[in-house]
Order: structure tokens, then sequence, then C-alpha cells
């Protein structure tokens, strides 16, 4: 008996040091730090562009891995914050430009507004037919609920050091002053804009920003207009980036390792599909603003 459970013990042992193993090297592999062979990092650029610091290490990590030969940044976003986009747009430029790696944006269904500025500073841009890419402007939005609170009889106090320093406050209309206060903000934005676009695509200003009035098009116009490269999907990307590097033959996707969840996640599900996005709400309530298609 003591054999039998023994035995059991020790194969049981096995089973765990293997499954130990396997997931060890599993890991590796996702985090593009693992196998052999010609390596292609891709990064997914997804949602609204409010925390870059995630997106940005990974690029950084990649940037300094000899083993990666190029990046796809996998766009998906209709922009974000001002600032977050600019990060990223910087992250992606030392790539290209100090790092001498090659950096190449796959826009999937939409690369628009603050996704487009980053996507710009790659080496070359790729997108659907149907993509919606473009979207150069800058946006500022917040609710005035100053109609509200005089109908319940309610009364906003402020002490101010600073004739500016309430500007845009949501609890009454904004004075003429004001509104020319955020609209230089907005204008200089917008020019900040037009450079990265035009100097990431190497285009003139003055062509730029002829079309920067924030519509949007197709990847198939976007074509025409010199916004994106290629038409063409995200295997497309990944062939031509492999020639380009060198690759012969199927190259050796790697991505970032997932973030890891505990098993109240698993059996909640995932929440955060389920729950509005708060930093966006908080940001609802006072004047922000945003390279973002709406």
């Amino acid at each position: 008996m003591w054999v039998v459970v023994g035995g059991g013990a020790f194969f049981l042992f096995l089973i765990a040091v293997f499954t130990l193993v396997y997931l060890s090297m599993r890991t590796q592999r996702s985090d593009g730090f693992g196998g052999f062979g010609e390596k292609i990092a891709v990064v997914d650029l997804e949602g609204v562009i409010l925390q870059p610091k995630t997106v940005v290490d990974q690029l950084k990590r990649y940037g300094d891995d000899s083993s990666i030969k190029a990046i796809i940044l996998h766009v998906n976003t209709p922009g974000g914050g001002v600032a977050a986009s600019q990060e990223l747009y910087d992250a992606v430029k030392r790539i290209r430009d100090q790092k001498k790696k090659r950096i190449v944006a796959s826009i999937e269904t939409v690369g628009a507004s603050g996704g487009y500025y980053v996507a710009s500073a790659t080496n070359k841009i790729f997108a659907d037919r149907g993509s919606i890419v473009g979207s150069i402007g800058v946006i500022a939005q917040w609710v005035n609920y100053g109609d509200l609170m005089r109908w319940a009889k309610l009364k906003d106090i402020t002490l101010k050091a600073g004739e500016l320093k309430d500007a845009g406050n949501p609890s009454r209309d904004m004075t003429p002053e004001e509104k020319a206060y955020f609209q230089s903000l907005i204008d200089n934005m917008h020019g900040q804009f037009i450079h990265a676009v035009a100097e990431g695509r190497k285009m003139k200003e003055e062509d730029v920003k002829a079309m920067a009035n924030g519509r949007v098009w197709t990847g198939e116009q976007a074509l025409e207009l010199k916004l994106i490269d290629q038409i063409g999907d995200f295997q497309a990307c990944v062939e031509d980036t492999a020639k380009s590097v060198g690759i012969k033959g199927e190259p050796t996707l790697v991505r970032p390792e997932k973030e890891r969840r505990t098993v109240l996640d698993l059996i909640l599900g995932d929440a955060d599909s389920l729950l509005p996005d708060l930093r966006a709400k908080v940001l609802q309530s006072h004047p922000s603003f945003f390279y973002l298609w709406k």
C-alpha cells in the first residue's frame, strides 16, 4: 500500500514539475524573451488613451531587446488625452529614430485622432480599406450644470486668486475672456498635432493643415491623401514587415504577457467591460483636452 501511495505521490510531483516548466516556457515565448528564430513584437493600442504607461513600457522593452527585429503597433483606438497621446508618439519616435528599429502601425477598425497621432510616428502605416483614419483635431467637452443648481436652489461658492483660476467652472456660463482663453489652448494643441503628423509623415505642414478639420476618412481614402502607406490587413503587415527586416519565412510573433487574473476574476469574469470607466467620468467633470474622435 505504501509503495502505491508513494508512487502516486511521485507521479503527481512529476506532473506538477512538467506543468511548471511548460507554463514557464509558454510565458517566455509570449513575453518575447524565450525560444529562437527571427522575432517581431506586437503591441496592442486599444481603447481610449488615458494612461499610456503600460504601452510605453512595452515599447521600450521591445525597443531595447536585440532579439526583436521589428515592432508592429496594432491600432484600434479613437484616440484619447492630448498629453497621453503625445507620450506614446514620443515613445514610438524614439524607437524609430534613436533605436533605428523598424516600427509599423497596423490600423484595424479605427485609428483616429490620438490613435492616428501615434501611428504617424511609425515607419509605415497599414490600414484596411474600411478602417476609420484621421480626425486631426482637438476637442474639449464638459457638462454645465448651472441651471440644475439654480433649480435645486444650490449655490456655488468659489474662492480664487487669479482671474482665470476657475475658468470653465461648470456651475456657471463662461465669460468671453474664458472662451478666448480655452480656444487659444485648443488652437495651440491643434498646431502641435499638425506639426507632429507633418514630421512623422514627412509632409508639409500646409498640406496637413488643409486636412486638419477633424474629419475622418476610410483607409482607401486615406491612402490617396498619403495619410497611410498601404492597404492591407494585419497578416499583410506582418509579411511586409518581416520582409523589410530580412526575415525569411514566417516570423515568430511575440506579445506582452497578459495581466494575470485572480480566482475572483475568473469567478466574476472581466468586470471592466461591465463597469463604466470612472477615470473618463471624472475627466468629464472639468475642462480636459482630447485628441479624440467622438
